[in-house]
């Protein structure tokens, strides 16, 4: 209860503003308090440069901090007061948390579907079992790294299923110095010809990028710089009016102004109150999204010490007192989107 109370008195210092909410359509989500949206919450627009279609989506491959959740230790400590982690071994229970890791899924004007995903950490193989059969995920069109910690390449490895059974290679935008990292943690993925083993390697296309725009299968992708600790610049995306953040403590002033005017806002929230310094906070992302004013949030990269539903009915009062719409995703959760 002690997590829960900081995030009322936070809620209840913070909501001193009152705004008119646009018009709302319903969307299915099954772990939220309110089932209503902005009905312009995430159209690219005819002015995007982007191929529109009403049959594409983003999928919350995962929405954990590194560890995940459950936390094992939780669950074998007979003294844990933990709430969180026994009912995130419950079937369907949406505290159950991989590595963050999105899908953005498009059916292209040729009949083709386009399946991009963006990281692919320890858990990504274990999302993938469980989410690939249900949105028909059969290839992966492209790979793009946010950044080179384990949360988001540590499930490298792994790949080589795609690429032994299903596709011949599979593209992966990165920078260079992420590069460096995957070279350093999985050395025969970057140069095959250093491999060991007599299993099968995933044959990798490694293509850097850095700060400016880029297209990807048809689609067009805004790096967004932010800090994800001291010294430490990673990268978010834009695609269309979606912009996706998963792990930051700071966002400065000129990637602020690439976020303006996003529908969708994806937001790392670690945790309630105590601060972090490589993550944000709860309180931070909500004034965060006051600061960058999206149509609508999901936030994401949650620890243990998130419980989905009673805090996302707290998050829910935001609406009423000043008009902003911020829940928390869940692993799962499917938007349908035009891009």
């Amino acid at each position: 209860m002690t997590r829960l109370r900081s995030v009322q008195k936070f809620l209840q210092l913070g909501c001193h503003r009152r705004s008119v909410c646009p018009d709302f359509v319903e969307i299915t989500n099954r772990y939220s308090p309110f089932n209503r949206y902005p009905s312009s919450m995430i159209n690219s627009g005819p002015d995007s440069g982007l191929s529109s279609g009403p049959d594409s989506k983003i999928v919350f491959l995962g929405t954990g901090t590194s560890e995940g959740v459950p936390r094992v230790s939780c669950l074998t400590n007979p003294d844990s007061d933990c709430p969180v982690c026994p009912d995130a071994i419950k079937p369907g229970s949406p505290n159950r948390r991989r590595n963050t890791s999105l899908l953005v899924q498009r059916q292209l004007a040729d009949g083709r579907t386009s399946n991009i995903v963006i990281d692919a950490g320890k858990f990504f193989y274990e999302s993938a079992m469980q989410w690939f059969p249900q949105f028909d995920v059969r290839t992966i069109d492209a790979l793009l790294i946010t950044h080179g910690h384990a949360d988001a390449v540590g499930g490298f490895d792994d790949l080589r299923d795609w690429t032994n059974n299903a596709q011949e290679q599979l593209p992966i935008y990165l920078r260079q110095k992420d590069l460096d990292s995957v070279e350093s943690l999985f050395f025969y993925l970057v140069d095959r010809n250093r491999q060991t083993g007599g299993g099968g390697v995933a044959k990798l296309d490694f293509r850097t990028i850095d700060a400016s725009p880029l297209e990807i299968d048809g689609l067009a992708f805004t790096p967004l710089p932010v800090q994800h600790g001291r010294n430490y610049e990673i990268f978010g995306y834009r695609f269309g009016d979606v912009s996706y953040v998963s792990d930051a403590s700071e966002i400065s002033d000129e990637t602020a102004n690439l976020i303006a005017g996003s529908d969708l806002l994806v937001l790392d929230a670690l945790r309630p109150a105590r601060t972090h310094g490589t993550h944000f906070t709860v309180e931070e992302a909500v004034d965060q999204v006051r600061r960058l004013k999206p149509k609508r949030t999901l936030l994401t990269d949650a620890t243990h010490d998130i419980d989905h539903v009673p805090l996302n009915t707290e998050l829910a009062n935001l609406k009423d007192t000043e008009g902003l719409d911020i829940q928390y995703a869940h692993d799962g959760l499917a938007i349908e989107i035009e891009l």
